[in-house]
């Protein structure tokens, strides 16, 4: 088809772009806690005002239940815009399954280079660096005992696993009061609260503050972490404890304080873009 012939210039063919896309990957929320997406959608405004915001979503229950894209649709819109490159900034934390597909997507989607960017602790001086951001939330020894919740993964192949397990070293080397817990998989939630009852530290720390380590922290806390009824702050109770999660107020209402409302954590996901746009440049 010539471009200029009668079909070509019924398709409207779109002028090729040079700048590259910049595609959000988040996994998406069904609660009240959209919130954390606005704001970043604002700092990327802020930052990258020179680029073309997309974004997509990893959830295929949130995807169908709020008919938001995948990753390869919003890709194929991006191609169809008349982009010849893609910028993928994840919002994920760790670097697990879900990031793993997400690149075999990138790899194999056709007409578009695209570059894949970090996640928050892909490196272990991001680790250290995101724990130092956390810290002023903790507890300290004197107040009681911390807890950072954890999304976790079910599955024992995946090698995020060994950064779960670092983290949890990592943790208990740094801070003598603060326990990283995930909800699914390792370091086990179930395990964690019997060696809890078991060395009796209700007696040592009165109070417990629950820290979600989560970029949105959601229906996890809402449900899980703080909920009425069979969540972590129900069974902490039982043994004796007084149970607090971290907070925070966004346009005069209350949201548990995921990672997205972490100002700096924000800025770490914006240098890891940035990274990656220049990657873009060159290549």
């Amino acid at each position: 088809m010539r471009q200029n012939g009668y079909i070509g210039r019924k398709m409207r063919v779109p002028k090729l772009k040079k700048s590259p896309a910049i595609v959000i990957s988040a996994f998406g929320t069904s609660s009240r806690a959209q919130a954390p997406l606005e704001i970043f959608q604002k700092a990327l405004e802020k930052q990258f005002p020179e680029h073309e915001l997309f974004w997509s979503y990893s959830s295929n229950i949130i995807c169908r239940k709020k008919s938001l894209p995948s990753l390869q649709e919003t890709l194929a819109r991006v191609e169809a815009a008349g982009f010849r490159k893609a910028v993928v900034q994840p919002l994920h934390i760790f670097p697990g399954t879900e990031y793993r597909q997400l690149a075999e997507t990138c790899e194999y989607f056709p007409g578009l280079r695209i570059f894949l960017s970090e996640t928050l602790l892909h490196r272990w001086n991001f680790v250290k660096k995101t724990l130092a951001e956390i810290e002023p939330e903790f507890l300290t020894p004197d107040e009681g005992l911390n807890i950072l919740a954890l999304h976790g993964t079910p599955l024992t192949s995946d090698p995020v696993n060994i950064v779960y397990l670092g983290l949890e070293k990592l943790v208990a080397d740094l801070y003598p009061n603060v326990l990283a817990v995930s909800l699914e998989g390792i370091p086990d939630h179930e395990a964690v609260f019997a060696s809890i009852r078991s060395q009796n530290l209700s007696k040592k720390y009165r109070e417990i503050k629950i820290i979600p380590m989560m970029y949105v922290a959601g229906m996890h806390a809402e449900e899980d972490l703080m909920g009425k009824k069979k969540s972590w702050c129900v069974e902490l109770q039982s043994m004796g404890f007084s149970v607090e999660c971290s907070m925070v107020q966004y346009q005069n209402e209350d949201y548990f304080k995921g990672l997205a409302y972490y100002p700096k954590i924000i800025s770490f996901f914006m240098e890891r873009l940035q990274r990656s746009l220049e990657l873009a440049r060159l290549y």
